[in-house]
């Protein structure tokens, strides 16, 4: 699936550079940086669910039994 975006000059000068850095296509960089914050925000999601399940139950256990059932 292909896409275009608008962009001002500074933008992407800025984006240019960006890519540039990270030795990517300016595609690539706007790619990683979707799928990064995309991440992110699941990650936060998760957060703030598991969090309010505990502070619904107040429940909690020694992290030395997570690490246990997690085989670490």
């Amino acid at each position: 699936m292909a896409f275009s975006i608008r962009l001002t000059e500074n933008e992407k000068k800025l984006a240019d550079s960006y890519a540039k850095l990270h030795s990517l296509s300016l595609g690539e960089a706007f790619k990683q940086a979707l799928f990064e914050k995309i991440e992110e925000e699941y990650d936060i999601a998760v957060f703030d669910e598991a969090y309010k399940e505990y502070q619904d139950s107040k429940e909690s256990r020694p992290i030395d039994e997570l690490w246990q059932e997690l085989d670490i």
